[in-house]
């Protein structure tokens, strides 16, 4: 196929980028202008509070190829990634931060990559950055074998939001229908043919990182729980594993009846009581987030709601 009759889309999701996301316009077109394919932009402004939608108003004024989505309110990041592939009609979508931690200089790299080796799509994995907190770099650790052990996905750590990826997984994305969105997994889940290449992450242009800790961890339970039921078996084999050495008390308890003397006082009941009633509300938990899940998807709501859009 003629290069020039290759569409390519730059999917980037903003929440309050309203500092760089003109410089990042700027930055990746300096780029593309350079490449012998036909490039388009989609912004999806994820319920921003700053000026970011009004920014991508005035860049969609001068520039025919550029789109817009604008969410009524803040869905998060992967929902508004969901939402620019449902939209986009291309032969591949790269995936971008708005930051400019994702250097637009890979996009080259990208594309040939997909092109030469005939694979379905091309993902980034972040090598370790010296700057950063030593807290962010054993969570990220953590986060990646966690997941790969309790869940039926294996992603390499470091792998990130920033990948090219063709028509055909498009698709496939596009008919997914579920709420708890976990790129990452879903890639990973749906196959075809990938490559991966490795990225140092550029310092951001301005503001700080939007995914806070508890961010992290909602997004760690969200690929736990949409691609395994492994918590649900561990919760049992917890309890049958507890329920055996509670009956290895009982001897103690008959052998103190039957010598006269007294069970142990209030104090260990109390602990032991603590200690089961925590357990029950972990194994509840998990119980309760499998049910959540199953009743929001049964809700059948929109995953996400769009406000304004130029498509």
């Amino acid at each position: 196929m003629d290069n020039s009759r290759i569409t390519i889309c730059i999917l980037t999701a903003a929440y309050n980028e309203g500092e760089s996301i003109n410089v990042f316009y700027q930055s990746v077109k300096e780029v593309v202008n350079n490449l012998p394919y036909n490039f388009t932009f989609c912004f999806v402004n994820d319920g921003s509070k700053d000026n970011t939608i009004e920014i991508i108003r005035e860049i969609a004024k001068k520039d025919n190829t550029v789109k817009y989505i604008s969410f009524s309110r803040n869905f998060g990041q992967q929902v508004a990634l969901k939402a620019g592939i449902d939209s986009i009609d291309a032969d591949a979508i790269i995936m971008m931060d708005s930051d400019l931690q994702h250097s637009p200089s890979l996009i080259p790299e990208l594309i040939a990559v997909w092109q030469n080796q005939k694979v379905n799509m091309v993902n980034t994995l972040r090598e370790e950055d010296a700057d950063l907190s030593w807290f962010k770099k054993q969570s990220s650790k953590w986060f990646y074998k966690l997941l790969n052990k309790i869940s039926d996905l294996q992603l390499e750590p470091g792998q990130a939001d920033f990948r090219l990826i063709d028509r055909q997984v498009t698709q496939a994305l596009k008919n997914s229908k579920e709420h708890d969105v976990f790129l990452r997994g879903m890639i990973h889940w749906i196959g075809f043919k990938q490559a991966a290449i490795s990225y140092k992450a550029q310092k951001r242009f301005a503001g700080k990182s939007k995914y806070t800790f508890s961010k992290m961890m909602s997004l760690a339970l969200a690929g736990i729980t949409s691609f395994s039921v492994k918590p649900l078996y561990m919760a049992i084999y917890i309890g049958f594993i507890f329920a055996f050495l509670s009956f290895l008390y009982l001897p103690y308890v008959i052998y103190s009846y039957w010598s006269g003397n007294s069970v142990s006082g209030w104090s260990s009941v109390l602990i032991s009581v603590a200690f089961f009633g925590g357990l029950n509300l972990i194994i509840m938990g998990v119980l309760g987030i499998y049910i959540g899940k199953i009743l929001i998807q049964n809700k059948e709501r929109p995953l996400y709601i769009i406000q304004e859009e130029n498509l």
